[in-house]
């Protein structure tokens, strides 16, 4: 059974059924989620030295920086939720 990969930017992928959270990274409390999760070793950055435009949270508690906007991954995860088998778009 194959599981559905979300694009996060730069031909990476996470398992769509690991997503538990895609957020924006402006506030004080993303900052500190990120911030912790560097400091756990629990953080991976996807971003290839770009600025961090969303913070996607797994189920197994990690961090992952993307250089997509938020709304963006957002949008991809609805349409892979609602059609699996859809190829996603690559920016």
């Amino acid at each position: 059974m194959e599981k559905p990969l979300l694009g996060v930017g730069f031909g990476n992928t996470v398992v769509a059924d690991r997503v538990v959270a895609i957020l924006t990274p402006i506030s004080s409390p993303m900052k500190r989620i990120k911030d912790q999760a560097k400091e756990d070793r629990r953080l991976i950055d996807v971003t290839h030295g770009r600025k961090t435009r969303a913070i996607i949270v797994t189920d197994s508690n990690h961090v992952i920086l993307s250089a997509i906007q938020a709304d963006t991954i957002s949008a991809r995860f609805e349409a892979l939720i609602q059609n699996p088998g859809a190829p996603q778009e690559e920016e």
